[in-house]
């Protein structure tokens, strides 16, 4: 690439970084071809006012400093931290120019090459994120936002490229309308900012007011923008508002004095997914105005009724959808749009007028799953009870009574955090970080512009601040709030070194000092791998069979896949998996293919299913159907790697649905035939569940999969309102047939879905609902049972657990058997052996096991629990006769 003079806009791009004081790494390709770097004439360039012109003869009115190509190439430990860049050329500064990179870095800087004639051929800026790690390591120990002593606040912000920062406040009583004090801060060598304040500041709000040089505008800017750290803030999240967490009057007596379960093992979770506003929108039996709102779960409800009676039976752990402050949902609650749901009620159950309706209200609706964030330190205001709770302090302790009441109800509290991006970037009025240190928090492509690879723009928690604020919040939330738990959304775009960074902060905390025994802090999430980041391009990712040893979890698509059929991915929602009819009850639709194809795929489904109920261990053997040998949980495939990725069971969790894609009950609605009796449909509802809740691993719920929970066929409501996220705990309304499915994420399937839709046979009764509920509720208690479901360690899995029927002639199609035996080293004191038999099809099957089977006898929850076909279930010396479309427990007492 050649440049002229006019063609300076040019340096609008990034392709160079500026790694450490003395070292620059630049793309080879973009120089011209031919061109040999080490002939060149390198420059770097630093300019307060942005004039920079690299076509320009010196003397220039701008500071440059001589740079030297390297042959040697980058240093292996800068590869090392950057591996993305190995191939990059090494330009080297003079120690004198280096000595002046924290000068440069508030400025805008550029590379330029130039042949010995003085002919410009290469030019850009530069990112910058790793000079400023090396230069301001020590911030990592800073305190960052407001912290109290003795009544009053020090405020701290890390702006290391800021040519001045100040503290707009607003006094209690003063009006946002009238013009702020403000106040000086000083800046100190780590990069901070920080001005101490005065007692009567608390309930203050304020905001920064940053000058910094923003490369991508090409500007100085002075931007007023709230706290990253912000505690909690005004309405809809204008400012910040200065809120001490010690303060006493902010803390519930329920949530101080209310102690949640502790889990023996990881193993032991058992989770309940729930989005916060689902819980209680909807619920008659909650005061209308504490519906949606974080009190909800303070008083005696039809929703706590349920949730009391999945943990008595099992049940320990609610996991809610992000409740910080996120950027979507209105909070001023007199300026929200509620749908007219009378009139919605009388359409007809696929129209598309329901969805229009819905996606009218914008973002006014009040709903959102929240996973846009804005400040990952402070609740969110819309689930405050009322407008005056929104405007300060009273949503920390609003959420804080959340929690005790949970706890009371025997149940453990994980919040869902979403640090792999932000909702903006840029100068975006809902952009903070990027607004305070420009381009530094958010991954950058190779020339500069922000990646968005996770939908909206990725945070770069590889560099060091931003791993800091991932870490400190993290631990904010348990120290202030006592959660127990957080689930990580696209945890593949973290390194593992990020996620072991939190869990050693977190194990860091203890009773005496914080109040709360971090090690008991629970850790998993999304391991995808995908992205910039895919195959550890950048680091070391968070991601599935790279966790080994951390005891972080990864979520297991494997066995989720294979209970459903197909893939979250696929054009056509109608595949068939081992729960939902493959081969033994074909769709009519052609979509899973000959008996032929369907045969082989239920094999291998069959293996997946067995490597679930097996902690998706990678050590794990068994003889597999769909290869005829036997093989390690490593040696299956699954889509091009290994389908068994656990070091330990408790390093995947099991699931069959979640609030991505569609719920259980509506991906049995599109795979079965819709001839289907819907007993029939109740059944595989639990023979679903039952394979995600009765293996090795820790198990998850999707809130409602219990009571055949309907979105309407909504493949992503993430935005679809409270019409389409109905949930309802009375048992009377699944929410099925609302309606067509928003056509955002739903029309290509609008064909497919409208039929099913208009039948009323795929409508369940009340009576239906409350089947599945009580059949749901027996597998929670066979879990809690016996640690025989629950073994906890990798090497008991090897020894105790055994396929017997598979790959040999005994072997049913849609049948699976999985022995535990517990004859030596016990670990169950009532029972010697246990045998889970699942039978998929819509028959009666007689399977034929090498064991024997004296002894054995039908689980004593089953015998006397919910569903009386399943006690029809019979074992003899060396067979098990198990009902159509049912889950059967044996055990053998000692």
């Amino acid at each position: 690439m050649q440049w002229t003079a006019d063609d300076a806009p040019g340096l609008e791009e990034a392709p160079g970084h500026w790694l450490r004081p003395g070292v620059i790494a630049w793309p080879p390709g973009h120089l011209p071809p031919g061109e040999a770097p080490a002939s060149l004439d390198w420059r770097l360039h630093w300019s307060a006012q942005d004039h920079i012109d690299p076509t320009a003869s010196e003397p220039v009115p701008w500071r440059t400093a001589s740079l030297r190509f390297d042959p040697a190439g980058l240093p292996a430990d800068v590869v090392a931290r950057f591996p993305h860049l190995h191939a990059h050329l090494a330009l080297r500064l003079s120690d004198e120019a280096a000595a002046s990179a924290a000068e440069a870095v508030r400025c805008q800087v550029a590379v330029s090459a130039h042949r010995p004639s003085g002919r410009l051929l290469d030019a850009g800026q530069l990112q910058l994120a790793g000079v400023i790690d090396e230069l301001y390591a020590s911030a990592a120990d800073a305190d960052l936002g407001a912290t109290w002593h003795l009544g009053t606040p020090t405020l701290r912000l890390w702006a290391p490229t800021a040519r001045q920062v100040a503290l707009l406040l607003w006094p209690v009583g003063a009006s946002l309308h009238d013009a702020p004090e403000r106040r000086r801060m000083v800046p100190a060598d780590d990069g901070t900012w920080a001005v101490t304040g005065e007692a009567g500041w608390r309930g203050a709000r304020y905001r920064y007011e940053v000058t910094v040089y923003t490369p991508h505008h090409r500007r100085v800017v002075a931007n007023q923008v709230t706290d990253p750290y912000s505690v909690s803030l005004t309405v809809n999240s204008t400012h910040s508002v200065l809120v001490d967490p010690a303060d006493p009057a902010l803390a519930p007596a329920q949530w101080a004095s209310a102690v949640p379960p502790r889990l023996e093992h990881p193993v032991d979770q058992v989770v309940y997914e729930l989005h916060l506003r689902d819980f209680s929108i909807s619920d008659a039996s909650v005061p209308a105005g504490l519906r949606g709102t974080y009190l909800a779960p303070t008083v005696d409800s039809a929703g706590m009724a349920h949730l009391r009676r999945l943990a008595d039976a099992g049940l320990n752990t609610v996991q809610l959808l992000p409740l910080f402050d996120n950027a979507t949902v209105e909070e001023h609650p007199e300026r929200r749009i509620a749908p007219p749901w009378e009139h919605l009620k009388q359409l007809p159950p696929d129209s598309p007028e329901q969805q229009r309706s819905v996606n009218a209200a914008g973002g006014r609706s009040g709903f959102n799953w929240g996973y846009d964030p804005w400040h990952y330190f402070a609740p969110e205001g819309s689930y405050s009870s009322t407008l005056d709770a929104a405007e300060g302090a009273a949503r920390v302790s609003e959420f804080r009574a959340m929690v005790g009441a949970f706890h009371a109800a025997g149940l453990r509290v994980v919040l869902d955090q979403v640090f792999n991006h932000t909702a903006s970037a840029g100068q975006d009025s809902k952009s903070v970080l990027d607004r305070i240190v420009p381009g530094y928090y958010h991954r950058l492509d190779a020339v500069g512009a922000v990646e968005t690879s996770t939908c909206c723009p990725n945070v770069a928690t590889e560099n060091l601040m931003a791993q800091k604020l991932m870490v400190d919040a993290c631990v904010h939330w348990v120290r202030h709030y006592r959660v127990d738990g957080f689930r990580f959304d696209l945890m593949g775009h973290h390194s593992r070194a990020n996620m072991l960074a939190v869990r050693a902060a977190l194990d860091a905390l203890t009773p005496e000092a914080d109040g709360v025994d971090g090690r008991a802090v629970t850790m998993y999430g999304e391991g995808w791998n995908f992205g910039e980041v895919a195959d550890n391009a950048r680091f070391v990712q968070a991601t599935q069979g790279q966790l080994g040893g951390t005891g972080i979890a990864t979520f297991s698509d494997r066995l989720r896949d294979a209970v459903r059929g197909g893939s979250v991915w696929d054009a056509d929602p109608r595949g068939q998996g081992f729960g939902t009819g493959l081969l033994s009850a074909d769709n009519g639709t052609g979509v899973n293919g000959d008996e032929r194809l369907q045969g082989e795929r239920l094999a291998w489904y069959t293996d997946l299913v067995q490597l679930g109920l097996a902690g998706t261990l990678r050590s794990v053997r068994f003889g597999s159907n769909s290869r005829h040998a036997d093989v390690s949980g490593e040696d299956l495939d699954f889509g091009g790697r290994p389908a068994g990725y656990a070091d330990e069971p408790g390093e995947a969790i099991s699931y069959v649905d979640a609030h991505d894609n569609e719920t259980l009950f509506d991906a049995l609605t599109l795979k079965l035939h819709p001839a289907t009796p819907m007993a029939a449909r109740v059944r595989l509802n639990t023979v679903c569940l039952a394979l995600a809740t009765l293996g090795q691993s820790p198990v998850m719920w999707h809130a409602g999969t219990d009571i055949l929970r309907s979105k309407s066929l909504d493949r992503n409501s993430y935005n679809s309102g409270d019409w389409f996220n109905y949930l309802d705990f009375t048992m009377t309304d699944n929410g099925f047939a609302a309606g067509l499915p928003p056509e955002r994420d739903n029309a290509r399937a609008w064909h497919v879905l409208a039929p099913l839709l208009a039948d009323p046979r795929l409508k369940p009764s009340p009576d239906d609902i409350r089947r599945a509920h009580a059949q749901a509720l027996d597998l929670l208690r066979l879990r809690a049972s016996t640690r025989l479901f629950r073994l906890g360690s990798a090497a008991r899995v090897r020894a105790k657990v055994s396929f017997p029927a598979s790959n040999s002639w005994h072997q049913l199609p849609g049948v699976v058997a999985m022995a535990v035996d517990d004859r030596t080293d016990p670990v169950d004191e009532r029972w010697s052996g246990l045998l889970l038999v699942v039978n998929a099809t819509p028959w009666l099957v007689r399977q034929v096991l090498p064991m024997d089977l004296a002894g054995f006898r039908l689980h004593p929850v089953q015998r006397s629990g919910a569903d009386e076909m399943v006690r029809g279930a019979e074992a003899g010396t060396d067979w098990v006769t198990v009902p159509e479309r049912t889950a059967a427990v044996f055990v053998r007492p000692r």
